[in-house]
């Protein structure tokens, strides 16, 4: 474990332990980015798992594109995939350069080969164009990480432009349909697609309707499709995640005032660590899940769902 990462980690995930102190409860103090917001700006730093996954080969000469794969959920899946012993393609904004960075440099430190492919998955041609590039780079595709989000919280219905409300199923739900479409031609029989949806999928919150309701969608989307392409060998599934501190929080996915609070109402008594979502993609991902089909895998710190 580095120094530096001392304030975050405290073992790998392989490691006996109490899930309840691996982390410390946090307090985020109250703080706003603009989106898509910085990890590299966020306090206190979320752990990705530079420092605490360790692999054990379950995705040996794999080939994965992670769409939001620059920070939170998604970095710390391209970390794990890559501790695995998979090649990955990471798409993200371009103002989130600084943190796709780093994302690549711990990949490549881990001995695997990182792609990263800038681009806004609002606009159709991005979406194709990841996945062709991703395929042409990796030498082929048999991963797909639907994760890229966007999260804006307000005070009401009423006070939620419809601009937003069109911008969020335009990332979150037609981006997914237009990656998924392209990435079809590329994957083989025992090519797995997992989808990130939300607890919020099942317990939607009040300032968070139109994130609410495309998670839902997600979820019937990824169960949809699982039925189509399980004759063909292609698993789909998808991972509902719980408060999670990542870059959405702080840059108008929370409340500022909310943000002390995060997580801590959970039965574990805190929010999660993204590092700490990734071997449930990790599972999906690899073959010792081949019966798990059109399953969503919720990791909530204990809070129910159906």
């Amino acid at each position: 474990m580095a120094a530096d990462d001392a304030d975050t980690t405290r073992t790998d995930q392989l490691t006996f332990q109490n899930p309840v102190t691996r982390y410390p409860q946090i307090t985020p103090p109250e703080q706003q980015q603009e989106e898509p917001g910085l990890q590299a700006d966020i306090a206190p730093q979320p752990d990705i798992g530079e420092h605490s996954y360790r692999g054990t080969g379950r995705l040996e000469g794999r080939r994965a594109l992670i769409t939001g794969g620059d920070s939170g959920i998604g970095a710390a899946v391209a970390v794990a995939f890559a501790r695995e012993g998979a090649d990955v393609a990471i798409n993200y904004l371009p103002a989130e350069e600084e943190d796709a960075e780093k994302v690549a440099r711990i990949i490549t430190e881990s001995g695997r080969k990182a792609v990263r492919l800038p681009g806004d998955l609002i606009d159709p041609d991005v979406c194709r164009d990841i996945v062709e590039r991703a395929a042409a780079e990796l030498g082929g595709l048999d991963i797909l990480v639907n994760n890229a989000a966007k999260q804006v919280a307000n005070e009401s219905l009423e006070e939620t432009p419809d601009e937003q409300v069109v911008e969020t199923f335009h990332a979150n739900v037609l981006a997914m349909f237009r990656v998924t479409k392209a990435a079809l031609r590329h994957l083989p029989p025992g090519s797995t697609i997992i989808n990130t949806t939300s607890v919020q999928a099942y317990q939607p919150s009040p300032p968070l309707l139109d994130y609410a309701s495309t998670k839902a969608a997600i979820n019937n989307f990824s169960k949809g499709l699982a039925q189509e392409l399980a004759p063909k060998g292609i698993r789909v599934n998808a991972v509902a995640p719980g408060p999670f501190w990542t870059p959405l929080q702080p840059s108008h996915g929370q409340p500022v005032e909310d943000l002390p609070e995060f997580g801590k109402n959970t039965p574990i008594g805190r929010a999660g660590q993204p590092t700490e979502c990734a071997p449930a993609y990790v599972f999906l991902a690899s073959p010792e899940s081949s019966y798990v089909i059109g399953e969503t895998l919720a990791i909530t710190g204990g809070s129910p769902t159906p």
